[in-house]
């Protein structure tokens, strides 16, 4: 018999059965392939924030919460608007909307027995003032302007401070309007005063951020944008107004308390 062609047959059939396997092989590999390419896939979508998963990380909101910490810059833009420039006879301090209607919260030192006090707000505004309230126990005191800007920006009133925290002062220092000064809060509850005729002013936050003459009556502001304190005065070592690091703010929670006060105004000399 002659077994050449069945021979042939069968490496034909042999053959192709070959070929059926490698292409199930590659089949096979393809498909796994393509299981881990969509697990891949699918692991950085979740990964990347996509879908329903687990996300790497947060990511940052698109506004600031109430919450976050601002920059200096930041304080000040959100801020400055609100701070005004206070003379009063030949006084020089600051002063920073406290409400809608427009009242100025400031020291009371600043305007204490003057017969005229002017106002000059951020965009230039300028306006009489009469004093609405005072409590020169704690220093502090409210003005009430005989003309507003066309748009009043109150400033955020409120907010905590721990030692340590870092602190901002917006002013007039000297006559250098709308200066701006970072520092720290040194130390909590001090009391300062010179003589027993002037009187002590206790329950005082003590910053470092600099301030001079002129300073008084300004907000020291929180990481935040919040009024913490009303500026009211530094230590003087060396009898000269000069800044010697050791500033004082009447906490923001007193200075609203509001009312007429006995005591004269603490720490001196007064800003």
């Amino acid at each position: 018999m002659e077994r050449v062609p069945q021979e042939a047959g069968t490496a034909e059939a042999q053959g192709a059965q070959a070929a059926q396997g490698a292409v199930a092989g590659r089949t096979r590999r393809f498909a796994v392939g393509g299981v881990a390419l969509v697990l891949v896939a699918v692991l950085a979508y979740r990964l990347g924030g996509g879908g329903g998963g687990e996300v790497a990380g947060s990511a940052p909101s698109a506004t600031p919460t109430p919450g976050a910490t601002l920059t200096v810059a930041d304080v000040y833009e959100r801020v400055g608007p609100s701070v005004v420039v206070v003379r009063a006879g030949r006084s020089l301090g600051t002063g920073v909307i406290a409400a809608e209607d427009g009242t100025v919260l400031t020291a009371h030192h600043v305007v204490k027995g003057a017969e005229e006090v002017t106002l000059t707000f951020a965009d230039g505004t300028k306006s009489k003032a009469v004093v609405a309230s005072s409590n020169p126990g704690r220093d502090v005191a409210t003005l009430k302007p005989a003309q507003l800007p066309e748009i009043v920006v109150p400033a955020t009133l409120g907010g905590a401070v721990a030692v340590g925290a870092p602190v901002v002062a917006i002013g007039n220092p000297l006559g250098l309007t709308y200066s701006v000064s970072t520092g720290v809060v040194s130390g909590l509850d001090r009391t300062a005063g010179r003589t027993a005729e002037d009187g002590d002013l206790s329950g005082l936050i003590q910053f470092d951020a600099s301030v001079n003459p002129g300073s008084s009556g300004g907000p020291l502001l929180d990481a935040r944008g919040l009024v913490v304190g009303i500026v009211v005065s530094i230590a003087d070592p060396g009898g000269d107004e000069a800044f010697a690091g050791i500033a004082f703010a009447v906490p923001i929670g007193a200075a609203l308390g509001g009312g007429e006060g006995d005591g004269p105004p603490g720490d001196g000399p007064l800003i």
